[in-house]
């Protein structure tokens, strides 16, 4: 649900990235692309680990741009009318999808958040 939402933030978002079709076609896209990052994210950091270290992380962006990309292209393969215009509009859009999942799965307690108080010992 929360892959959908962000999924729906990027096509109403950025421009260059368009959907047309039932509301619960999202859902299947947002399912491609949560497989995709199952299976093919960590062979492609691995791949590409020199960049993702010499840019500090940030080559992660055109990874989940990639991996949009492809979501698009087998989205269009089983009959769901998700386009991206390119490499910029699935780089602006891995962004907001990745901003808006980690926000949301903040605020719905999927994500732990542990405060730890150190005190000085006592003398």
């Amino acid at each position: 649900m929360i892959s959908s939402l962000g999924i729906f933030a990027a096509v109403w978002i950025v421009p260059g990235i368009e959907f047309s079709g039932p509301g619960w076609h999202i859902g299947i896209v947002a399912l491609v692309f949560g497989l995709l990052n199952a299976l093919l994210r960590p062979l492609l950091y691995l791949l590409t680990c020199p960049l993702v270290i010499l840019t500090l992380g940030l080559f992660g962006l055109v990874i989940n741009a990639v991996l949009l990309g492809l979501t698009s292209a087998l989205a269009d393969q089983i009959g769901i009318s998700f386009f991206i215009d390119g490499f910029w509009p699935a780089f602006w859009g891995g962004l907001v999808i990745s901003l808006i999942t980690t926000i949301l799965s903040f605020l719905a307690g999927d994500t732990r958040v542990q405060v730890v108080r150190v005190q000085p010992p006592q003398q």
